[in-house]
């Protein structure tokens, strides 16, 4: 039988018919700040990352919903990563036909992860480009960062076609991280003239979301995690000194317990340092890991690096913040759609993903006369919780909060809005209908997101020994929203209740009972005649600028240990 496999395999590939794209929308353009290099030398080492397709996706989608639904009788019964990958492992047959195809192309330099659904594969630009035609592999830098892209869509053979959902390190170069020290500087002019501002440290966040002194970790078997993607490492001398300075008030840590990848040298970045210093700062006392890939290889996708992790590790924090996102219309569908399962084995295991939404607004896409809002991914995704900003009314006091008018909101143009924000969602476009912008713009059917918000505006951050004010950004938000979900957790596992896991059908179920409502402002959008700028507005209930608001941290505790 094997004999007579091999023998049909062999066959197989020795046609030349090659049509297969599969990811016929990915957006191949490089963008204006990315500097060409040249071609790649055909003996140049490349390492490409193959997702083959799962099994039962759909079943595993079923599953996430039960655990994560505090009505089901599964509630928190969550999968160990060995069942995970029992559930989604690839078919025998996919697994032989793309081993099959690599070996045949000389390609044997394979690492696979527990889950067996991706290989990364080590081989010359010469072999990438026969494997894939269509490929064109060039040289890209920008700000003395180097990565190896394909200037032309691939192709893979017919008969991989279906046994393959896409092929990483080909597109998707790394998008160009905020910068948080200019996100605010005109807020900086205009609040100086009028006196001081001493801005948002812990001690405001923990006064504002009510955290005590009390309210620190103390479970063994608790952690939380930040997520890198940009070519910048957190220093850990900086660390201790933020919190030397800002967390003499609460009982903390100050160091990281685990880095997983490689620290780089040289400077921290601001996005780093910030992540760092505020999940520790509001999930004060708790286990801190840092997932970083300065040094990968220059032909990975730094995003896809961390999913690989995430399938072939079976001890993860339980709380992952990452202040990362790129615009959906400039990924595949096909790509979205993976990373999509990627997130659902996450959640099935217990894990929370929170993903900030974005400093654009509601964003904008250019489409010849026509302008829509430009939704953002991984923000979109129905499975993960997205975190916007919000400022304070007063910025020179802890006072009620408003929006922050670039905190990322809108409508998945992708993925269909879940079960379980249909009825918030829907309560805000019928509410709002008079000062909704025009339907043209946005797509009332898509995953509305944020889900809740935190303040993202004049943070201080210690940064190569030196406090820095002034940054903004929903990086600042996510990791202390995950920092008082880890709070959370904490208390759960104390108790002997299972960790939060994916919280969105939780959280829609509280109706906003324990937040903060922000019902002023809008966020910015498109500049032009139609909407002149405003995008979309914060209401009462839910709204896609601040989703539920902010959390009341006393309150939500008690409502998220209520069994």
């Amino acid at each position: 039988m094997n004999t007579l496999l091999t023998f049909s395999l062999t066959l197989l590939f020795s046609s030349l018919v090659w049509s297969g794209y599969l990811e016929y929308d990915q957006d191949v353009l490089i963008p204006d700040d990315w500097n060409h290099g040249g071609r790649v030398d055909p003996t140049d080492q490349l390492e490409l990352t193959f997702a083959l397709k799962q099994q039962n996706s759909d079943l595993l989608e079923s599953i996430l919903g039960l655990v994560s639904d505090p009505d089901s009788g599964l509630y928190g019964k969550y999968l160990t990563l060995d069942e995970v990958s029992s559930l989604v492992r690839p078919s025998k047959l996919t697994q032989k036909v793309v081993h099959h195809w690599l070996q045949s192309h000389g390609i044997t330099n394979c690492l696979t992860v527990l889950t067996q659904d991706f290989l990364q594969c080590s081989m010359t630009a010469a072999v990438a480009e026969k494997l894939l035609p269509g490929s064109n592999f060039h040289r890209y830098t920008r700000d003395g960062h180097s990565e190896v892209r394909s200037s032309a869509p691939y192709s893979v053979h017919d008969d991989v076609h279906e046994h393959l959902d896409f092929v990483g390190g080909l597109h998707r170069l790394p998008p160009k991280g905020q910068d948080l020290s200019q996100a605010s500087s005109h807020r900086e002019m205009k609040q100086s003239e009028a006196g001081v501002h001493l801005g948002v440290t812990p001690a405001i966040l923990r006064a504002r979301y009510n955290l005590t002194a009390a309210d620190v970790g103390t479970a063994q078997n608790n952690s939380q995690a930040v997520a890198q993607f940009l070519e910048q490492y957190y220093s850990p001398a900086d660390l201790a000194e933020f919190m030397g300075m800002y967390g003499r008030s609460f009982q903390h840590l100050s160091q990281v317990d685990r880095v997983v990848g490689t620290q780089g040298e040289g400077k921290a970045g601001i996005e780093a340092s910030l992540d760092v210093e505020y999940i520790m700062s509001t999930g004060a006392n708790i286990s801190t890991w840092v997932f970083t890939n300065p040094g990968r290889h220059e032909s990975q996708e730094p995003f896809l690096q961390w999913m690989f992790l995430l399938s072939n590790m079976s001890d993860l924090p339980w709380v992952h913040t990452i202040s990362y996102g790129d615009d959906e219309d400039s990924l595949s569908t096909a790509y979205m759609m993976r990373v999509n399962t990627e997130f659902m084995k996450a959640g099935v295991r217990g894990i929370s993903l929170l993903f900030a939404s974005g400093d654009s607004g509601a964003g904008c896409r250019h489409l010849g006369k026509e302008n829509s809002f430009r939704p953002s991914f991984p923000a979109s995704s129905p499975y993960v919780t997205t975190v916007g900003g919000t400022s304070f009314k007063n910025p020179f006091k802890v006072t009620y909060e408003v929006t922050d008018y670039i905190s990322g909101g809108g409508f998945s143009n992708v993925f269909k809005m879940p079960d379980y924000q249909a009825s918030a969602v829907d309560g805000y476009l019928k509410t709002e209908a008079a000062t909704l912008p025009p339907q043209a713009y946005f797509n009332t059917s898509g995953r509305a997101y944020p889900d809740l918000a935190a303040l993202s505006d004049n943070y201080w951050v210690v940064i190569n020994k030196v406090p820095v004010p002034w940054v903004s950004g929903t990086s600042a938000s996510t990791p202390v929203v995950g920092g008082m979900l880890s709070l959370i957790n904490d208390q759960r596992l104390l108790q002997g209740l299972p960790v939060l896991g994916f919280l969105n059908p939780r959280l829609y179920k509280l109706k906003g009972k324990a937040m903060f409502d922000v019902t002023e402002g809008c966020h910015l959008s498109c500049l032009d005649e139609q909407v002149q700028g405003k995008g979309f507005c914060a209401a009462p209930s839910w709204d896609p600028v601040t989703g539920w608001g902010t959390p009341n941290y006393p309150e939500l505790l008690a409502a998220l240990l209520a069994e």
